[in-house]
């Protein structure tokens, strides 16, 4: 079936992206899904594309977990807070017009095409811990930052790996490469709780999500072999995608926003 094989190759260029560049590729999963696979409607999508995003973080967090660049209890607490988040996001989310959601996806896309070009790997402080000498300084920001960012990704059914990075390193003052291990977690959790609140209401194409996911795996793969082959041009293919995200986003604004006006 044609549209088996759109959600295998769709999937196939998520996963490669991630495992190319280490992340940025679910925001494409989305615009797949409607335009490449024929999704009907951007409710269905943005929870199908949920699942997927949940799994392709679940996987990776296992890399990261076992080079010890996870932060366990700073990454408990954020999507503890986050998930809450996550779910009152995605709730909101259901009840605006489709056309109307896929607007403002579209805008985030280019704020996030954007954040990947201009973001820079900021040193910080890798002994930071949360335990009970420093829950009272780190706890309040990890809360307060961890339900924003599962809001906004429960309510665009995105990853928000740009949004949570900066917030972990804005809350705790870890590092990137910490940031970025400890955010899996958060990832995992906050595309399971907007996967599951829009399966409830039957908005998750299951067989779709299925090839879908089977392609990231593959495509995962390919991206994380061709990654160690291009590791001295990661940066510049990282500029070339983010440049893809914001014409892709300006395309979507634009479809999106047509609605308004015709």
């Amino acid at each position: 079936m044609m549209q088996d094989l759109a959600s295998l190759v769709s999937g196939s260029l998520v996963g490669f992206v991630l495992g190319l560049i280490g992340g940025g590729g679910s925001i494409i999963a989305v615009p797949l899904l409607l335009y490449t696979v024929g999704v009907a409607s951007p409710h269905v999508a943005i929870g199908t594309s949920a699942i997927a995003v949940s799994l392709s973080a679940a996987g990776n967090l296992l890399n990261h977990a076992r080079n010890g660049m996870v932060k366990w209890p700073c990454a408990v607490s954020f999507s503890a807070a986050g998930v809450i988040g996550a779910w009152a996001g995605s709730t909101l989310a259901m009840r605006l017009p489709g056309n109307q959601l896929l607007a403002l996806f579209g805008l985030v896309m280019i704020v996030v095409g954007i954040v990947m070009l201009v973001r820079k790997d900021a040193k910080g402080n890798s002994e930071v811990r949360l335990s009970m000498a420093t829950a009272r300084e780190l706890m309040p920001l990890l809360l307060a930052v961890g339900f924003a960012v599962g809001a906004l990704s429960g309510f665009f059914g995105i990853g928000g790996g740009f949004l949570i990075v900066p917030g972990l390193m804005l809350a705790t003052g870890m590092p990137i490469a910490y940031a970025i291990g400890t955010s899996l977690v958060a990832v995992s959790v906050f595309g399971a709780a907007t996967a599951s609140n829009y399966a409830l209401a039957g908005l998750v194409d299951l067989r779709v999500a299925g090839f879908f996911i089977l392609g990231g795996l593959l495509g995962g793969l390919a991206g994380t072999m061709a990654g160690g082959q291009l590791s001295k041009s990661k940066a510049l293919l990282t500029m070339v995608f983010a440049g893809f995200v914001v014409l892709i986003g300006v395309y979507v604004t634009a479809k999106g926003a047509m609605t308004f006006v015709g």
